[in-house]
């Protein structure tokens, strides 16, 4: 059985958030049922797009990868169906991430980036749990512990935080400039 697509979106050689920026725009010009294949090469649009369809009431119907593109497959939803995309409201800006660093508050900062990205260069002492894992790795956090959320751009660690609560964390902040904008101390892994 071949899946019938009515659009394709070319996102190769993007990066995190344009791939799920680019789907929300195009998603917004097709009809209710209407099938669109984002081809995209940025690892993390796995997670990404996956999430963003569950949070906005599209279906998601799969993905396959062809020599390095990921090719995802997602349906509009119904407008029965549809979910308003809610951003988490518990946030902090970098500035106020390295205050609380330099402060010795007590918070575990999780960059949930791939780990290409992390092993580049990463906040000193962060934890890598990247979006795709998050879910599968929920019983190695502490739900009770206060937690800063860090991605590249602000959008993988808002769907990040998002989960968390979903999942009963208490104490949960998105990091919403994210480490494109990060000026404080850094390590590297490579």
């Amino acid at each position: 059985m071949t899946l019938q697509v009515d659009r394709t979106l070319e996102c190769e050689g993007l990066a995190c958030p344009l791939p799920v920026v680019r789907t929300k725009k195009t998603m917004e010009e097709l009809l209710a049922g209407q099938v669109l294949e984002v081809r995209a090469t940025d690892k993390g649009s796995v997670a990404d797009l996956q999430s963003w369809a569950k949070r906005t009431g599209h279906h998601y119907i799969g993905l396959k990868e062809e020599k390095g593109v990921y090719c995802h497959y997602i349906r509009k939803a119904h407008l029965s169906e549809a979910k308003d995309e809610a951003r988490f409201p518990h946030t902090l800006t970098n500035e106020e991430l390295a205050r609380r660093l330099d402060a010795g508050d007590q918070l575990t900062v999780i960059d949930v980036r791939e780990p290409a990205e992390y092993a580049f260069g990463h906040i000193v002492g962060s934890l890598s749990i990247p979006l795709g894992e998050l879910e599968g790795r929920l019983a190695q956090l502490d739900p009770s512990e206060s937690y800063v959320i860090v991605c590249r751009s602000g959008n993988r660690s808002d769907m990040a935080s998002q989960l968390l609560k979903e999942s009963g964390f208490t104490n949960v902040t998105n990091a919403v400039q994210g480490m494109s904008a990060w000026t404080g101390k850094t390590e590297q892994q490579v």
